[in-house]
């Protein structure tokens, strides 16, 4: 009888430690099997990988383009040209028919009124030579315009036009513009009337193009186009940045690298136009040239900054000065000389009978003089 007694002695005690393990399991979840084996899941949810990223911006520049776009003009210009008549496969020249003889010409381009008293800016190639300037507005008024002056240098003109009530442009600062910044441009692209394409700030500062002498260009990616030349390049809160003035193009067409001149640049010759007629700039008579490597180390030099006097005008300023064909022009007025452009800069904004202080190098020796800038001569004189 004793067997039995311990059969039940082994099941109670099996009973009862059974009983304390689900006790255990119950109050410490953590030992129970599938939080000791499995792993943590954390749930979250994911876009598609095929989903672009979304970007937050504006859906419209209608905005922009209603403050601005009034004040946006289309030029139309004649002029009469004396020369051969054009030949063309459908219409031969008849037996008869004078080799030579005037013709009417005419161009199109674009303006922006920069005054309620009736100024507007555009492109000196838009209106160059014309006998006739008409100016059509966004809001179908035309009229005929006054040529007030124009600046080759920089490709700009300033007409006058007499109307009421007109809605002037707002204008920015071109300064402040950042690559990457989302531009507007305004014109008559091939004369099929206001159109607005849009864009980037592809590069700023672009010079040595040979477009113009004095050249500190806006690039952009918005579509130019023939007849958009003297047009707006605007901000998308509506403000004049630039004046769209030439592509460039392998076909005619926009091909996405279009240039315009800023309004800072654009506002100094404008100022000075309508109060003298044209632009007065500090003038050195002397042509000069970027340092290449090669030229530098021919030079001695350690770097290619600064310019190198390649002629001088004689009896000019610079002839009078002192200076040399082959010197090295490196500081004008204390301020370093990292290419032509600065330094067509650091001479052209002084007054005529300014007196300035020119550092380089000259046979290997550095050398200082002083240098009375004159006017210089505009590219008609």
């Amino acid at each position: 009888m004793r067997l039995p007694r311990l059969i039940v002695f082994v099941f109670q005690f099996a009973t009862i430690g059974l009983a304390a393990a689900l006790v255990v399991l119950y109050l410490f979840p953590r030992f129970r099997p599938e939080f000791v084996q499995s792993p943590q899941v954390v749930e979250v949810v994911e876009a598609p990988a095929s989903a672009p990223p979304r970007v937050p911006g504006v859906t419209s520049y209608a905005e922009a383009v209603a403050k601005a776009a009034p004040a946006v003009v289309n030029i139309f210009t004649r002029k009469i040209v004396a020369g051969k008549p054009a030949k063309t496969p459908l219409f031969p020249r008849l037996p008869g028919d004078s080799d030579s003889g005037p013709r009417l010409e005419t161009s199109l381009g674009s303006g922006v009124i920069i005054s309620r008293n009736g100024y507007v800016l555009t492109n000196h190639h838009v209106i160059a030579d014309a006998d006739a300037i008409e100016v059509a507005l966004q809001d179908g008024r035309t009229t005929t315009a006054q040529l007030v002056g124009t600046d080759p240098e920089t490709d700009l003109a300033v007409l006058r036009i007499a109307l009421p009530d007109l809605q002037a442009m707002v204008l920015g600062h071109s300064r402040g513009l950042r690559v990457g910044d989302v531009v507007l441009a305004i014109g008559n692209p091939f004369g099929v009337g206001q159109t607005v394409t849009s864009g980037i700030v592809s590069a700023t500062g672009r010079d040595m193009l040979g477009i113009n002498t004095f050249e500190n260009f806006i690039q952009t990616d918005a579509a130019i186009n023939p007849g958009n030349s003297g047009g707006a390049l605007i901000t998308t809160d509506g403000n004049l940045v630039g004046i769209n003035t030439a592509i460039f193009s392998q076909s005619g067409g926009s091909e996405g690298i279009g240039f315009a001149i800023p309004v800072d640049l654009a506002r100094k010759v404008l100022a000075q136009i309508i109060e003298k007629g044209h632009v007065v700039r500090g003038w050195l008579g002397v042509a000069i040239q970027n340092l290449t490597p090669a030229l530098a180390r021919s030079f001695d030099l350690d770097s290619t900054r600064g310019v190198i006097i390649s002629a001088i005008q004689a009896d000019g300023p610079a002839a009078r000065a002192g200076l040399q064909p082959g010197d090295v022009i490196l500081r004008i007025d204390g301020k370093d000389v990292d290419n032509v452009r600065t330094a067509l800069n650091l001479i052209s904004d002084n007054p005529p009978g300014t007196a300035i202080a020119i550092e380089g190098i000259r046979n290997g020796r550095p050398f200082k003089l002083i240098a009375t800038v004159a006017e210089r001569p505009s590219p008609a004189r």
